[in-house]
């Protein structure tokens, strides 16, 4: 960030926390209808359109360091291989053979000088094409050209691999648009993965994600942990297009750093490019669908939600910490475990304990709908962009989400800004 992009986010922190009410120019928000989280309409909606077309983190390049390593990721409910191949690309396949369908690979990661089926020997390179077959002789005008492993869309930013299952889709960095840019200070092309856990919740995967989208949360439930250092008063929410969202919240006058991030072992060297707005603040991000992440200096930690079920979903928990060179790997903490990553740890575990309890009340007849606060925008903002990508048509009416958070409020533009030049003059006067 630039200088004159800080001092408006620090003049947009005194704004929150002197407002009395949403900003002038922000619309009142109708209620999420219910049905999103509890309906296995919405649910089939989600996975033929949501987790088809949008970018998804699905590894990173020290699982698939050299050619010929591969690994196997089924997080999005499709079978993909992942291979790094001979000429340094990574490719992603479906983990199925030509043949018959049999899976390719069967062990969780590896590395072979060829992909070969274990059903009846049909090899692969590691770029997809069909090599050899067992028993040509008994094949009639095979063409091996056409035989090959489907293709998955595969790209990467910096040491991050993610996947798209739509021919369709715009590349991974115009789907990213100005977070990637922003992300250039914390040099994902350097950091290296220090851990990577999952973890199985009883509840809708976007009731978890959104406990981390929003800080209305943090006085009732992290009391003695976030709500020690983080100032949820001066949180300043900011729309990107394609659904993404960031919230900055500076640390309480005083404090210490969030103690979540002081876990990470002092030996880890610091990312020297981060500004000052991610040593001094939470900076953290949204990336539709699934990724939510608070960046510093220490560490770059993911947090991806998938759905395991219309009640049930999987948390994945990432530590990214600075390239720590040729050396021996450091004696590392995970950002978000404990016990060598068998437990969450404790700010998780008051963000996802109650999930469970959330997920009956919400399957219960007397829940409705959500009535969202201008601090939860977020978690709008996400709606009615899923919405449009499913395609509003698409989806039955009492389960639409009316898009009233319109284009003026979707980054670069922020109404906030003229309303605080209008106080200013206003007070001048």
């Amino acid at each position: 960030m630039n200088q004159q992009e800080i001092d408006q986010l620090r003049q947009l922190m005194e704004y929150e926390a002197s407002r009395t009410e949403p900003p002038q120019a922000f619309p009142a928000l109708p209620d999420i209808p219910g049905g999103r989280y509890t309906d296995p309409r919405f649910f089939d909606l989600e996975k033929q359109h949501i987790w088809r077309k949008a970018w998804l983190l699905a590894a990173h390049i020290d699982e698939v360091p050299e050619p010929g390593c591969f690994q196997l990721w089924e997080n999005a409910g499709q079978p993909v291989i992942i291979v790094h191949g001979d000429g340094g690309a990574i490719n992603a396949f479906y983990n199925t053979c030509s043949h018959r369908g049999a899976p390719v690979v069967t062990e969780a990661s590896g590395k072979r000088p060829r992909l070969t089926c274990k059903y009846h020997g049909w090899s692969y390179s590691h770029e997809g094409d069909l090599l050899a077959i067992r028993d040509p002789e008994d094949f009639r005008g095979l063409d091996f050209s056409c035989r090959g492993l489907t293709k998955i869309r595969c790209e990467r930013f910096g040491n991050l691999i993610f996947v798209n299952f739509d021919d369709e889709a715009p590349s991974l960095l115009d789907w990213l648009g100005p977070i990637a840019d922003e992300w250039q200070e914390f040099q994902f092309d350097k950091c290296r993965l220090a851990g990577r856990h999952i973890f199985d919740l009883n509840c809708n995967w976007k009731i978890a994600m959104e406990a981390n989208t929003e800080v209305y949360h943090v006085k009732s439930i992290h009391p003695k942990t976030v709500a020690v250092t983080l100032d949820d008063r001066r949180n300043v929410n900011t729309l990107y297009p394609n659904g993404h969202g960031r919230m900055i919240a500076p640390t309480k006058q005083g404090a210490d750093e969030l103690r979540v991030a002081a876990s990470i072992d002092s030996n880890i060297r610091l990312i020297e490019t981060v500004g000052e707005i991610g040593r001094t603040c939470t900076q953290s991000y949204g990336v539709f669908p699934n990724w939510v992440s608070p960046l510093s200096h220490r560490a770059l930690p993911p947090l991806l939600f998938w759905p395991n079920g219309i009640n049930k979903c999987r948390l994945e928990t990432w530590t990214l910490v600075h390239d720590w060179g040729d050396g021996p790997k450091p004696q590392l903490q995970d950002m978000w475990t404990n016990a060598d990553g068998t437990e969450l740890g404790a700010v998780l575990l008051e963000d996802t304990e109650f999930g469970e309890w959330i997920q009956k009340s919400m399957e219960s007849y007397g829940f409705k709908g959500v009535p969202l606060s201008y601090q939860e925008a977020r978690i709008y903002h996400w709606n009615q962009s899923a919405d449009r990508m499913i395609g509003i048509d698409n989806i039955p009416p009492e389960l639409r989400v009316p898009q009233v958070i319109g284009e003026e409020w979707i980054y670069p533009n922020d109404p906030r800004v003229a309303e605080m030049e209008a106080e200013k003059n206003q007070s001048a006067g």
